[in-house]
């Protein structure tokens, strides 16, 4: 996820970027006009994305279908079963089972994106035969197609059919539990070819067991999108509240700087404006619920000293210190390379001031004020930057994939999962 822009040195990442063009109506706004981000869907490269991954046939086949119900109830059970039925398609697919059905790399997080979107535009724009449609039904079901089809309501730890439940223990050790989250792409009207690392992660690890010096781990993966909208919503909270009380280590992760992993010390309630998916900006204190009570910062709990310190892949890993505030009794902002001094303002936390940030801000909150900081280690993991080849970097021009983008996904995935093995045999 893109940081703070100048000081995590990814100008380059957004040479070209647009300025912020009026933006289409919110998902469940009333306004049945596709959004900003779904109008992306006529580009040439989603289109040829989602033929290269057999992905294509699934917003057809959704409307097809949907065409078919006679009921809201009916309705919605559908969306429910297709949208996890593409979390499981997208995990499926990364992870080496069945059929790839197009020659698109296995680990590319994009098929997933695009097709829900696909997915979400034909579900605002469905005019049902048999029943009548109100708005804010509608709306719950494109709501039901953002959850399923981003594995938010099918974690599972061991232990549990349904939802969060106690590790067993497996050759003599407890099964440990990781929840990880990832993000869509991103600055794609500089580049509607890109990729997210991050979205790439969560498909490669969801329901996956690594191996630590204490024993096994079980990870479970969800996915976010990249709208202020859905954040103001809860969407982070609805989606981790459920898990925090009862996993062993969580981190967010996100996209940061070219070349380097950085562990983030420290998260700001600050919203630094840069346009999200649909080119809306927010620039305001983080919107959480009993702001009275809100911190200006918070911190990591991951064991970001022995992460740092372990080889866990051929990109350099950071514990990041630097936040930017406006000093106690006021002032213009100032970066401050060791943390934040007391009673500063947030500006931008070691992550910056976009959702980066944010989703490690609410993420960390949740955790404090469920009692957990001081048992439950969790924060913030920056993974590189995700470049394409050196011949391939004009988006005018240049192919949805290649090589060296198809290594660098790969080898910041195994990374992460480096990571994680030292967090959790830490924790």
């Amino acid at each position: 996820m893109l940081s703070r822009l100048g000081a995590l040195g990814v100008a380059a990442l957004l040479a070209g970027a647009i300025a912020p063009a009026s933006a289409s109506a919110a998902p469940g706004s009333g306004d049945r006009a596709p959004t900003v981000e779904e109008q992306r869907l006529d580009r040439a490269a989603p289109r040829e994305i989602l033929r290269r991954s057999g992905f294509d046939g699934l917003a057809p086949e959704l409307a097809r279908a949907l065409g078919k119900a006679r009921s809201y109830d009916q309705a919605r059970r559908l969306v429910v079963r297709e949208g996890g039925e593409l979390w499981r398609r997208a995990v499926d697919r990364a992870q080496g089972r069945g059929p790839a059905r197009g020659d698109l790399s296995r680990d590319d997080d994009r098929p997933l994106y695009w097709a829900r979107l696909g997915m979400a535009r034909e579900l605002r724009q469905w005019e049902p035969k048999r029943f009548s449609l109100g708005e804010e039904q509608r709306a719950r079901l494109i709501g039901a197609l953002e959850r399923t089809s981003r594995g938010q309501d099918s974690v599972r730890f061991p232990g549990s059919d349904r939802g969060p439940g106690k590790g067993q223990r497996a050759e003599g050790h407890r099964v440990k539990r990781i929840l990880v989250t990832g993000f869509d792409p991103f600055t794609l009207d500089r580049d509607v070819r890109i990729s997210n690392p991050s979205g790439a992660t969560a498909l490669a690890l969801d329901g996956t067991t690594i191996r630590t010096a204490e024993g096994p781990a079980r990870i479970e993966a969800v996915t976010f999108p990249v709208r202020w909208q859905d954040f103001t919503d809860g969407a982070v909270e609805r989606a981790l509240r459920p898990y925090l009380p009862r996993v062993d280590l969580f981190t967010t992760i996100s996209q940061g700087r070219v070349g380097r992993f950085d562990i983030e010390r420290t998260n700001g309630a600050w919203r630094g404006g840069f346009p999200d998916n649909d080119n809306v900006s927010r620039t305001e204190t983080v919107p959480v619920s009993d702001p009275a009570s809100q911190p200006q910062w918070t911190s990591t709990t991951l064991p970001y000293k022995k992460i740092v310190e372990a080889a866990t892949g051929r990109f350099p890993v950071y514990d990041n210190t630097s936040v930017t505030e406006i000093p106690a009794g006021g002032g213009a902002p100032v970066v401050r390379p060791g943390g934040p001094t007391e009673g500063s303002t947030a500006r931008a936390g070691g992550g910056g001031d976009y959702l980066s940030n944010e989703i490690a801000y609410r993420a960390t909150l949740l955790r404090d004020r469920l009692g957990l900081r001081d048992r439950l280690p969790g924060g913030h993991v920056h993974t590189p930057v995700l470049q394409f080849g050196a011949e391939n970097t004009d988006p005018a021009t240049g192919a949805v994939t290649d090589p060296e983008f198809v290594r660098n996904r790969l080898d910041i995935i195994a990374q992460v999962r480096g990571i994680l093995r030292v967090a959790a045999s830490e924790s």
